[in-house]
């Protein structure tokens, strides 16, 4: 898989989360994730949360052009820890 974002949005979300879209790539290696659609702008989006560095982070993404473009990426809220504790313990 290819993974692209936007430059100026990485070092914002760096700063002010902590989370560097390059480490976000991670989530993508087959481990357990719950991805759930959240469509916006009429362009199709996903939040697929998992575990990262011992933190569970939720990270918004879609398609374009065989490419993952990651969106933004935060710590996983209330609800969406609840439903990946669900399915993963």
């Amino acid at each position: 898989m290819e993974f692209e974002w936007s430059e100026a949005k990485r070092p914002a979300v760096l700063n002010a989360r902590g989370l560097d879209f390059i480490r976000g790539q991670l989530l993508f290696d087959g481990r357990p994730l719950h991805t759930t659609p959240s469509p916006r702008d009429g362009e199709p989006r996903w939040v697929s949360v998992g575990i990262l560095n011992k933190r569970l982070i939720a990270l918004v993404w879609t398609k374009r052009d065989h490419m993952i473009r990651i969106i933004t990426m935060r710590r996983a809220r209330r609800v969406e820890e609840r439903r990946y504790r669900a399915l993963y313990g």
